[in-house]
């Protein structure tokens, strides 16, 4: 296992009386990712245990209510951080269909204009990006990806909408995800995917898991 260099120390806290979360400073980086990735492995097997919830610089960590203080625990977890590397993984790739535009893109002409681009020029700078998946969140299946070309980044919608369709591509900030579900949202809706990125009779059940690597294929373009 290839350690990783360190980094500033973590901050390492409890959450109520049964979880722990070790959190990283900002900004997000791959590496501090790989390395949650491992600690998670690591620490999904562990005795005390109960489950294991990796997010973006942190991972917590829900322990079994049978007598496991957790307080010994964050030392535990300070030292697997101390003594651990990135996780060795040979990442999938997943090609996500995209139609842009349109009625199901809403905001692409919006997000051509904040970032003083040509819609052609969005759709292609978000189409040829190579994405990782950092962690999964918000609801079942939602994957926040990192890789995002700086030049697209746009701020979420002042007004959030109360019923995003499910497949819905948008940008939020500096990141980009698929909507799994309807559901409220306020990110930038730039096209849609048909692909059903959560379904729980499926094994896995979410389409994309946390270290996978995403594509957007065009499928269409629809604009004025």
């Amino acid at each position: 296992m290839q350690k990783i260099s360190r980094e500033s120390s973590p901050r390492v806290y409890l959450l109520g009386e049964s979880a722990v979360v070790i959190e990283s400073a900002a900004p997000a980086t791959l590496a501090c990712q790989r390395r949650i990735w491992w600690l998670a492995a690591a620490l999904a097997h562990h005795p005390a245990v109960r489950e294991v919830v990796p997010g973006m610089n942190n991972l917590t960590v829900l322990l079994r209510s049978d007598g496991f203080d957790p307080e010994e625990f964050l030392l535990v977890m300070q030292q697997c951080w101390a003594e651990g590397g990135a996780q060795e993984l040979s990442p999938r790739l997943v090609e996500i269909p995209v139609d842009y535009g349109g009625e199901t893109g809403p905001d692409l002409e919006e997000v051509a204009r904040h970032c003083r681009l040509s819609v052609r020029e969005v759709i292609q700078r978000h189409a040829v990006a190579d994405y990782t998946v950092y962690f999964l969140g918000f609801q079942p299946g939602f994957a926040y990806l990192g890789g995002l070309d700086p030049l697209i980044a746009t701020p979420r919608r002042a007004e959030p909408r109360l019923a995003v369709p499910a497949g819905s591509v948008g940008i939020g900030g500096t990141q980009t995800g698929i909507y799994p579900a309807v559901t409220p949202g306020g990110w930038q809706i730039i096209g849609h995917t048909p692909l059903a990125l959560f379904d729980p009779a499926r094994e896995p059940p979410t389409l994309l898991l946390p270290g996978d690597q995403v594509r957007f294929v065009r499928a269409g373009v629809h604009h004025d």
